[in-house]
């Protein structure tokens, strides 16, 4: 008893540390296509930062101003998406409330870059410049829109599906009979 040998019985191994990759960083939950979609939003919403930024004169500057303050929101929150969705951010968060913050993120960052676009095409004085910002404003827009109704598409899709698997909660044959059989 002196050596512990009674204690080492019953108690339970220590449980191992998972390994943590190095730098955390993981492209498994953006494949193909959205990977590359994903990638788009942060460029296109930067070409339009870039753009805006070079405009010199502005004879109404409001529409532009706004403009300024939404695609370079746009491109920070798709850069932060972009990097919780390829780091172990992702896991620590979890699928459903990243998938959730995703969803809502698009419909507003889409919504408000649309906005700020046409608020632009409208102030603008002509330049070439403004007219630059103002097409990669809309492209931008229509990335974080298209993915919003893609998402919005699928979450459907998977609803109606799972809707269909059971149409009513009918009861199976096996379920309508009783337990004991009388004898």
């Amino acid at each position: 008893m002196e050596n512990g040998g009674v204690y080492n019985e019953t108690t339970e191994p220590r449980a191992k540390l998972p390994l943590r990759r190095r730098c955390g960083c993981t492209l498994r939950h953006l494949r193909g296509w959205r990977l590359a979609h994903k990638a788009l939003q942060p460029v296109l919403s930067f070409l339009a930062v870039i753009f805006e930024e070079i405009v010199e004169d502005c004879i109404n500057c409001h529409g532009l101003y706004f403009f300024e303050f939404v695609s370079c929101s746009a491109f920070l929150l798709s850069l932060l998406i972009l990097c919780v969705y390829c780091t172990i951010a992702y896991e620590t968060f979890g699928k459903d409330k990243v998938n959730k913050m995703n969803f809502w993120t698009m419909l507003i960052i889409g919504a408000f870059f649309l906005i700020a676009s046409i608020v632009l095409a409208a102030t603008s004085s002509g330049s070439a410049f403004e007219k630059a910002a103002c097409v990669f404003g809309f492209f931008a827009s229509g990335a974080f829109l298209a993915e919003f109704i893609w998402e919005l598409w699928c979450s459907r899709k998977q609803s109606t599906e799972e809707c269909s698997e059971n149409p009513g909660h009918t009861q199976g044959a096996t379920e309508d009979q009783p337990l004991n059989k009388p004898s």
